[in-house]
């Protein structure tokens, strides 16, 4: 058998690329004390230093211990303790009771963390790898921990805003601006529809779900130029929005009762209590307005800023409000590089009205990682686009993001669509 070498500098360069992806995880941890890091705000969320150390078994578990030669794990029991859903691994920590994990602590997580780097290093520098094998492996990975950054941000984000005093992740270097300016009113690009092809087309890294690539028929119909902004939906707001079954699917009707949903997750109205806490900065600039929690703490609500932190349902309710949609994957695809379309990518993931399915033709990735998405194709909605927490090379136009239509802690929000 003849193995598949690598060159010298595809090796130097996915080794950097190696450490680059493992350090920035630690750069955006670097704020949060280690209380900060431990906290499970609830079941769908995880602690941070869970990342931290999932991302890092991850590497140790699917790569090292197959492939590199004379590895020792760091610490059996972290098999257990950081095993997110792959069955074919063995049993795991029970998701929701990521939070009681006060030990190991966020030193121990980093030993592990330095421990499985060195021993991936050392892996893509010596010779004889089968880069056929390797290099998908390691790519995979760091696409992986590149999913849990954004899913560390907004994991926190969630957590901070359970507290009253309402801290910024990350201060901002200065006091928001106050533009007295009017939001540019939202304009329709036609789409004539017919066959669309869809899906990854290009040779970089792709996950499966993104594939193949195929034909799709869109009807004719029109899209918006830009997303929802908060000035509109404040406006869907104040229509009573939240209080007209009429605009709500069944579903979403029933979560608004439930849960006394009244506006975004992260929106403050003037007489909210918190505002008045010193870590609520600026509320005395806008005591009459809305505010909104983010990552650099509470700010004056910008109007011509995407509305965020918004589930499916308020999303599609916003949609009938307004006399339109939202879009379906394939519609908003093929839209992705239209004239005058703005926004597709970087600021909120967008709502689509397409379920998560799998494409004609789908088949997952070959061995463990055929649990990465084929099992969770029923019962949620797709996502387009990236947010502002989203790394580089996660908004290309064919990713497919999901969550179920309930979340709303992500950075969420939507974009028009219409027929014609």
């Amino acid at each position: 058998m003849t193995l598949s070498r690598p060159t010298p500098q595809a090796a130097g360069a996915l080794r950097d690329k190696f450490r680059e992806v493992r350090a920035a995880s630690l750069a955006l941890a670097a704020p949060l004390s280690a209380e900060d890091q431990c906290i499970q705000s609830m079941p769908d969320a995880s602690p941070t230093k869970w990342h931290l150390a999932h991302t890092t078994w991850f590497f140790e578990t699917v790569l090292l211990e197959p492939h590199a030669t004379g590895y020792r794990p760091f610490d059996v029991r972290f098999h257990y303790l950081f095993n997110s859903y792959y069955e074919a691994l063995g049993p795991r920590h029970p998701r929701p009771q990521r939070g009681l994990l006060t030990r190991p602590s966020v030193d121990e997580v980093h030993a592990y963390r330095r421990h499985v780097d060195e021993a991936v290093v050392a892996l893509l520098e010596q010779g004889g790898l089968d880069w056929a094998v390797i290099e998908p492996i390691v790519t995979l990975g760091l696409n992986h921990e590149q999913q849990h950054q954004e899913l560390l941000l907004t994991d926190i984000l969630h957590a901070l805003s359970c507290n009253p005093m309402l801290p910024a992740y990350k201060p901002a270097s200065g006091p928001a601006l106050r533009l007295a300016s009017v939001p540019t009113a939202m304009r329709w690009i036609a789409q004539e529809g017919g066959v669309v092809e869809v899906g990854h087309a290009s040779e970089g890294f792709s996950f499966d779900s993104e594939t193949p690539r195929h034909r799709a028929l869109v009807q004719p119909h029109a899209i918006a130029d830009r997303l929802v902004n908060c000035g509109d939906y404040a406006q869907f707001i104040a229509d009573g929005g939240y209080q007209r079954p009429e605009l709500w699917l069944s579903d979403g009707w029933a979560a608004v009762q439930a849960n006394g949903w009244r506006h975004p997750a992260y929106w403050l109205a003037s007489d909210d209590p918190r505002l008045g806490f010193g870590g609520a900065a600026g509320a005395a600039q806008n005591a009459s307005g809305w505010h909104v929690f983010g990552l650099h703490g509470v700010r004056p609500m910008e109007a011509d800023a995407p509305v965020s932190q918004l589930s499916f349902y308020e999303a599609a309710a916003y949609a009938e409000w307004a006399g339109a949609r939202l879009p379906t994957e394939f519609e908003w695809e093929a839209a992705y590089d239209a004239h005058g379309i703005s926004q597709m990518a970087g600021h909120v993931w967008q709502w689509t009205r397409s379920s998560y399915d799998p494409y004609p033709g789908f088949r997952p990735m070959p061995g463990i990682a055929a649990e990465y998405n084929g099992k969770f194709m029923v019962g949620q909605l797709v996502l387009r686009g990236g947010s502002v927490a989203t790394p580089a090379g996660h908004t290309r136009p064919s990713y497919r993001n999901f969550f179920p239509p309930a979340a709303r802690w992500q950075f969420s929000g939507l974009r028009l669509a219409k027929d014609l």
